[in-house]
């Protein structure tokens, strides 16, 4: 059985975290393919190397595997030098079983490609990619501070602090002046209502006995690491704030359009959340993956 070439001259790249393994495919007008290959270090000179090779061959169109994270400097490099890049998730790409090499991993990809048998994967934009990369980073450091609230909270738990009770927000400003109050003078009883916001409507006698607890030494040390570590992890998410805001400056319209959404007007940051996901530019996703990638995102 043969299948229609479709692509004359393109190549398949079975990449490592060392190497980097291709295999070009020339097709000439009888339908023969002649197979050009090489082996190339992935430091910066070896992909060089490897944009002066496919030059040579006059060869523009490449594919390629999403193997872990090692594709993305690769793409960065062969995308600089201004060559159309296909990225492909495994799945598509999979050889069968049997006598399996290197090199015969990416003579499959580039005769899978050749025939257009590989989905390629969206891809947006380089700087779209680094807004992606900031915004999911500042996921990760809210996730961080979540979990140091966790175990901030149980060290209050332990210790029979019950602000969890008399506060909605036991960060909150009156809770974490009270909790300074405690951790500067363990053990020692004090009166709480310097400590309480005016507007605070839970009565002072009730907060007076959420504190009637003791800590610890060892867990006012946790405790103390713990706010600390939040005060300091609020200051880089301020900083990578910043940065997301300066880079996405550019994209006013779209993200003023994407808070005409319902919902998404609350913070600004979400419209920013959705761009850096799918990009501005929607005629390159099919009208069925833009709702899936949305999807994808919020459920993050």
């Amino acid at each position: 059985m043969s299948f229609k070439i479709l692509k004359f001259n393109c190549c398949g790249l079975d990449i490592h975290k060392t190497w980097i393994f291709a295999c070009i495919g020339i097709t000439d007008s009888s339908n023969r393919t002649e197979y050009k290959q090489a082996r190339f270090s992935s430091f910066s000179k070896g992909l060089n190397e490897l944009c002066d090779w496919l030059a040579k061959y006059h060869c523009n169109d490449v594919c390629m595997e999403s193997t872990g994270k090692y594709w993305i400097p690769v793409f960065n490099i062969l995308e600089q030098h201004g060559l159309w890049v296909t990225l492909s998730h495994p799945k598509y790409t999979k050889p069968m079983k049997g006598n399996k090499t290197d090199r015969k991993d990416a003579k499959w990809i580039c005769d899978l490609y050749m025939c257009g048998m590989v989905k390629p994967s969206f891809i947006p934009p380089a700087d779209i990619r680094e807004l992606r990369a900031l915004v999911r980073y500042r996921y990760k450091l809210t996730c961080m501070i979540t979990g140091e609230k966790n175990r901030a909270q149980n060290c209050l738990t332990v210790s029979n602090l019950k602000l969890d009770d008399v506060f909605s927000d036991v960060f909150g400003k009156s809770s974490r002046s009270i909790t300074e109050q405690i951790l500067q003078h363990p053990g020692e009883k004090f009166d709480v209502a310097p400590f309480v916001h005016g507007r605070c409507k839970t009565p002072i006698e009730e907060i007076q006995a959420a504190v009637d607890g003791a800590i610890s030494k060892e867990q006012a040390v946790k405790l103390r690491q713990c706010l600390d570590h939040i005060d300091e992890l609020n200051k880089h998410i301020s900083e990578v704030e910043q940065e997301i805001l300066r880079l996405s400056d550019k994209y006013e319209a779209a993200l003023n359009l994407i808070r005409t959404v319902p919902g998404f007007n609350k913070n600004p940051l979400t419209a920013i959340q959705v761009l850096s996901e799918i990009g501005g530019d929607m005629s390159c996703l099919p009208h069925s993956e833009t709702p899936r990638l949305m999807g994808r995102m919020l459920s993050s």
